[in-house]
């Protein structure tokens, strides 16, 4: 009976501490479960920077943290940047759905331990984790590697980079208001770029344009 005491206190011990933050509570709760299914890990799940910074502070070390790219008040990699400024040391990686490469390779270059895409399967999620959580930096090859496709034809010539975003954020029926989180933009800024981009798509609405879109096989 004591050793078998002793070994479940040297496990708890070894087990080790992951800090998410993720504002979609489904996929949040989802990585909670992968994560602590017999794997040695201990995780935790808040839904913004803000209350990953305060559990930062007062809980015990994490061995890895773990953002989402598109979180309310991240701004880009700036929330990256506080977070891997704040005492402590801790690792910090990014989680996203929808950032590129490009994203990617700065967040590396900024110090991250990695870049998770959400897109990743379960089990490689989980090796991922236990990657970084032990001091390794870590993406997937395949994404940081894959040539990234880009519209080509004649409406897409038409739009700028930032149109072509905005466009996309039409036609997953998206708000202003998550189109501007999503983009890191302001809602005005939005609602500038949809005005150039329906008069060069001769849309009169959104939901105009993102049938002119889907039509023309953009998204």
């Amino acid at each position: 009976m004591h050793k078998e005491i002793v070994g479940t206190l040297l496990e708890k011990e070894e087990m080790l501490r992951v800090l998410i933050a993720d504002d979609h509570d489904l996929l949040r709760d989802t990585l909670v479960l992968f994560l602590e299914s017999g794997n040695g890990i201990k995780a935790e799940a808040v839904g913004t920077l803000d209350e990953a910074h305060k559990r930062i502070m007062v809980d015990e070390p994490y061995d890895l943290i773990l953002l989402d790219y598109n979180m309310p008040g991240m701004n880009g990699l700036n929330g990256l940047s506080e977070t891997l400024a704040m005492e402590g040391g801790q690792r910090v990686a990014l989680i996203s759905g929808e950032a590129k490469r490009e994203i990617a390779e700065q967040a590396l270059e900024a110090g991250a331990a990695g870049f998770v895409p959400k897109t990743l399967a379960a089990k490689s999620m989980i090796n991922a984790v236990r990657f970084m959580a032990m001091g390794e930096q870590y993406a997937p090859v395949d994404f940081m590697t894959a040539v990234e496709d880009t519209p080509n034809n004649t409406l897409a010539d038409k739009l700028s980079q930032r149109e072509l975003e905005v466009l996309k954020g039409l036609t997953e029926g998206k708000s202003n208001k998550e189109i501007a989180r999503d983009l890191d933009i302001t809602e005005p800024t939005v609602k500038l770029h949809m005005k150039t981009l329906f008069r060069k798509v001769d849309a009169t609405n959104r939901t105009q344009a993102a049938m002119i879109a889907r039509e023309a096989g953009l998204f």
